[in-house]
């Protein structure tokens, strides 16, 4: 899980700032997951991020745990529900790729 293949012909359609602790978007530290034909590659270069993916929207049990270390990246498909959690010194951002032009599409939901 924490390297599925990104389809090569995919592009990065947008990224995102680099987020720390005090800018991390609540979004992501809470149930959400990428909008459908997009994937999220999250790329850390400081500190520490764990991802969590999850079967579905209302699961509360992860079924992947995934520690991301500087350095390092991982990636998460289409439509899957994850969140993370960031250590007080993690430096992050997000790219998100996709097959076609999504320039201005959403690319991620929150869980309601």
């Amino acid at each position: 899980m924490s390297h599925l293949r990104i389809p090569s012909h995919w592009t990065i359609q947008r990224s995102t700032p680099f987020f720390t602790k005090d800018t991390v978007p609540q979004a992501l530290l809470t149930h959400h997951n990428t909008a459908k034909g997009v994937f999220g590659q999250l790329c850390v270069m400081e500190g520490t991020v764990t991802y969590y993916g999850f079967a579905d929207e209302d699961a509360v049990e992860p079924e992947i745990k995934v520690v991301i270390h500087a350095g390092q990246f991982a990636t998460s498909p289409p439509q899957y529900w994850h969140r993370i959690e960031i250590s007080d010194d993690a430096q992050f951002n997000i790219n998100f790729w996709s097959e076609s032009d999504k320039q201005g599409q959403t690319m991620f939901h929150a869980k309601s």
